[in-house]
């Protein structure tokens, strides 16, 4: 189905899908509502909608993506996966949309520092007591790679970016502290990825 209808495609986002699934799916189970902050194609949201049926998916991205996950959701006409929302994680107000879940894949690198910051702090401010972050994508950790080949990806990050970088995990678990959460678990993935899950356990 790739390109189908001029649909934008990843083909990391058919690759990764699974192995994601297994780890989010047990962690899912008492949610009801998640919200994906840049849902890129809008592949990852169509197919764990599919897969977890008994969440509302609220897609979200910047305003140049959002056309491309209308065209993915074009062909699941489903009450469970509402049409995407415009949303940069830098804007003063955000979407008014009901989730005990946020989820969000290969995000942190591509964002600048402020940005991720923002998003942290606004996901804490947001989030009820209980509700879970779920972050995908290679980390650094004491700010050492993992790997030569996440190395190499943060190389190219920069020199298409210079504000882009594989972000710290210790720097994102400061962040995700200082907005009310604790860290649950951090699971390794596929290709030198990391899931990593906090929960809101107070109000800051």
């Amino acid at each position: 189905m790739i390109n189908t209808k001029n649909k934008p495609y990843s083909e990391s986002c058919d690759q990764n899908r699974h192995a994601i699934l297994t780890v989010i799916r047990p962690l899912l189970l008492n949610s009801t509502s998640v919200l994906e902050i840049g849902s890129g194609t809008g592949q990852h949201a169509v197919y764990f909608s599919e897969k977890l049926p008994h969440l509302i998916w609220n897609t979200s991205d910047r305003n140049e993506n959002i056309a491309g996950i209308k065209l993915w959701l074009s062909d699941k006409n489903s009450k469970k996966i509402p049409q995407p929302v415009e949303l940069d994680v830098r804007q003063e107000i955000w979407p008014i949309i009901s989730f005990d879940t946020v989820f969000t894949a290969n995000t942190c690198h591509i964002m600048n520092q402020q940005s991720v910051e923002i998003m942290f702090k606004r996901i804490g401010e947001l989030l009820p007591e209980g509700g879970q972050l779920i972050i995908y994508g290679p980390f650094n950790y004491n700010h050492q790679y993992t790997s030569p080949s996440n190395q190499q990806f943060d190389l190219w990050l920069k020199s298409r970016d210079p504000e882009s970088k594989i972000r710290n995990f210790e720097d994102l678990n400061d962040m995700a502290e200082a907005a009310g959460m604790s860290l649950i678990n951090d699971y390794e993935m596929p290709a030198n990825n990391r899931i990593l899950h906090w929960k809101k356990t107070k109000t800051c």
